[in-house]
């Protein structure tokens, strides 16, 4: 069984007794920043010279200095930039600043398990990721409550690596809903299979597809796409409350019937064998060294793929539609991943 920390299992003096480093101010950054304050901690945001989050992050009350400064004075440093910019930020800024009895924290493990950076010996290497944006992290804090967060410990140099980590999270609201045990592996594996063959990738290849087979079978790309992109938010929502089953129970036993008969012919054995193919190249480390690669290239074929996207006559008939329903806009909240800097 999975191992779950609760408030009473954490001891806030820890981290209140550090000094904090929060690298980057996006949409985990300022959460993280603004909860450790209020929690009586030590923090202070590291930005780039000239980052557009300065003024927003000094307005709220945080202390802001370089990469470097904060690398140097701090004792606890946890690296919320995007994952293609860790490398480089670490190398240049927090390397040399590194002292024994430091702790480097991440919100995810693409860069220690992938080996991007690899910390010395004598320093704590730690996980803290809140399954959630940053939004929520922020506001479920305020509110008295907390977003759900996984802890792991890559480097245990000081014996007392996953006691610091488990105060971080208790500072930043976690233990309120629940800490979950895992490792660096485990969470940077699921979390890349997750995003590429369910959440980001499964998804919009899905969406995408059921809309053209619509449209091309004659039928309006209107009616198109209110079955098959504006209507998977009801459903996910009673997955979300309810589980699969408690979604089943919710719609007609038409929609159940259907979902039960064809589903399994749209996931096939062919597709859950390309799942498997997916899930060895992130354990083997082939997409990582691919987007690295791409990064370094300059971005040509995920630029070129992004434009695709957005010239797709899904998003041009889903823009019309939604300048006719307000209510939508009025609760946007643009996402990003717990590495947004």
């Amino acid at each position: 069984m999975a191992t779950l920390y609760y408030e009473s299992d954490a001891d806030p003096s820890l981290i209140a007794g550090r000094k904090v480093a929060i690298l980057g101010y996006g949409s985990q950054g300022h959460a993280h920043a603004l909860n450790l304050l209020e929690s009586g901690v030590d923090v202070r945001v590291a930005l780039r010279e000239g980052s557009s989050s300065v003024r927003k992050a000094e307005e709220a009350g945080l202390r802001v200095t370089s990469l470097a400064e904060a690398a140097a004075e701090a004792d606890v440093i946890m690296i919320l930039l995007p994952d293609t910019e860790q490398k480089a930020a670490y190398d240049e800024h927090i390397a040399p600043h590194l002292s024994e009895g430091d702790c480097l924290m991440f919100a995810h493990g693409f860069n220690i398990r992938f080996k991007q950076i690899v910390p010395p010996s004598g320093v704590d290497v730690t996980m803290v990721a809140p399954k959630g944006p940053g939004h929520l992290v922020r506001r479920t804090y305020t509110e008295g409550g907390g977003v759900p967060s996984l802890i792991a410990v890559h480097q245990d140099a000081s014996g007392k690596a996953r006691q610091l980590a488990l105060s971080y999270a208790h500072a930043i609201g976690a233990t309120r809903a629940g800490v979950l045990d895992t490792t660096f592996d485990e969470e940077t594996e699921t979390d890349l299979f997750g995003e590429q063959v369910v959440l980001c990738g499964g998804l919009t290849a899905l969406v995408t597809a059921g809309f053209e087979t619509l449209v091309d079978a004659g039928y309006q790309p209107e009616s198109a796409y209110f079955e098959c992109l504006h209507e998977l938010k009801l459903i996910v929502d009673l997955m979300y409350e309810q589980g699969i089953a408690g979604m089943r129970y919710s719609i007609s036993d038409t929609a159940e019937y259907g979902d039960v008969t064809r589903g399994p012919r749209v996931i096939n054995q062919a597709v859950r064998d390309e799942m498997a193919k997916i899930l060895a190249e992130i354990r083997d480390g082939s997409f990582a060294a691919e987007w690295i690669a791409e990064n370094k290239a300059g971005r040509a074929t995920f630029e070129a793929l992004r434009q695709e996207g957005k010239a797709h006559q899904i998003e041009e008939i889903g823009q019309e539609l939604r300048a006719m329903m307000p209510f939508i806009a009025a609760g946007k909240t643009r996402v990003q991943d717990a590495s947004g800097g």
